[in-house]
């Protein structure tokens, strides 16, 4: 990589709070590729998009303030462009010097990032020797800088991305048996097409959060003023019937803690599921069913998991995600159990039971990491593939 120009695509979509970062996750995951490349000479030009400017420059959208945060984490200096293509960029690029780094500014700027236009592939291109693609949270988008370039320049993927694929290839494509998945969150009608592809592949499905009061309603179970998609019914006992001719063990709660407002320290009850009360609001699974969790966990060699199993957001509402992700990451730090999370809500529900750093793997990818659990091509890692 010597002397090479290296377009290095990342993802900095981080949060930001009085135009800093507040949570640098996704830039600490692109350390060790971004510190690779430079210290084998290589002149790193990173880019990456921010928000949704659909193709019109906007101030809160820039990518500048983000360059301070990567050059605190990566340890040494990072220059910034104010554009990614054309002058801006070509003289920013034109004065690195080996072992340098500079941040184009954000991608979406432009109309043909997003529709992958060629000829912004290739003004892109223009800046570039080689190719590295270490954004995998972006990696289900067809867009300029995560597809389009590895057409057109020699192609590589990056450490995170390398990590991500190996860690998912362990989790569903070749994993140790059981696999059982941890399926939680709101809604079905969001996941419909991640269980129809997870009961095929995994040996036990656990249901949680608001979306097992569908499956449960479906079922004849009264639910009260629970959460509860009641128009999916036919689409969950679907789901079911396809389960039960894969050989995938459905495990739904038997007992759940309700209460009557949605709110913090709102008093509340564990109920079995023949009593839940008419004015009362599943909030988590009951202590029966965090139970049968474990005990889920304990038969698994293989864990993934997507959503939580309860209003975890709320105490005491987090009693069953956070039973569950600790057990499944003493399992883990027992070399028992290969575990692999991931989704918005799983990291945070993870970080909150404070056992994120114990999971195999945790996945900050979001929609690529649901897509990839669909059983989709993902067009930024299918182009590498291809290259």
């Amino acid at each position: 990589m010597k002397g090479r120009r290296v377009l290095l695509r990342v993802d900095l979509n981080v949060p930001m709070e009085n135009g800093r970062v507040s949570d640098a996750t996704r830039i600490e995951r692109v350390v060790p590729t971004i510190r690779e490349i430079a210290d084998n000479g290589g002149r790193v030009v990173l880019l990456a998009h921010f928000g949704r400017p659909k193709g019109k420059p906007e101030p809160r959208d820039s990518l500048r303030p983000v360059a301070a945060a990567v050059a605190e984490h990566v340890g040494r200096p990072v220059a910034f462009a104010g554009d990614c293509i054309g002058e801006a960029a070509a003289e920013a690029v034109a004065a690195l010097k080996d072992g340098d780094i500079v941040l184009l500014e954000n991608t979406r700027f432009h109309a043909g990032e997003e529709k992958n236009d060629a000829d912004f592939v290739k003004a892109l291109a223009a800046n570039g020797d080689l190719y590295v693609n270490d954004a995998f949270s972006a990696a289900h988008r067809a867009h300029a800088s995560t597809e389009g370039l590895a057409h057109v320049l020699p192609s590589y993927a990056g450490r995170t991305m390398q990590a991500e694929l190996e860690a998912l290839a362990k989790a569903l494509e070749a994993p140790k048996r059981p696999v059982v998945a941890i399926v939680g969150g709101a809604k079905v009608s969001s996941k419909i097409d991640l269980l129809e592809n997870l009961v095929t592949k995994v040996d036990a499905l656990v249901i949680g959060g608001g979306m097992a009061n569908t499956f449960l309603h479906a079922q004849g179970v009264p639910v009260g003023k629970s959460l509860a998609e009641k128009d999916l019914a036919t689409t969950a006992l679907r789901i079911m019937e396809k389960a039960s001719a894969h050989n995938c063990a459905i495990i739904l709660p038997v007992d759940a803690v309700v209460a009557w407002h949605f709110e913090a320290n709102a008093p509340s009850h564990a109920y079995g599921l023949d009593a839940i009360p008419e004015d009362g609001m599943i909030l988590d699974v009951g202590p029966q069913s965090i139970e049968r969790v474990r005990a889920a966990i304990d038969d698994a060699a293989t864990l993934v998991w997507n959503g939580p199993l309860g209003a975890f957001e709320l105490t005491p509402f987090d009693a069953g995600t956070v039973a569950a992700a600790r057990h499944a990451a003493e399992r883990t730090a027992g070399g028992k159990l290969v575990s692999v999370a991931g989704g918005g809500d799983t990291v945070a529900a993870l970080n909150h039971a404070g056992v994120a750093e114990a999971f195999s793997y945790v996945s900050t990818a979001g929609g690529a990491f649901l897509e990839w659990m669909e059983g989709k091509a993902l067009p930024g890692v299918e182009a590498l593939r291809a290259g």
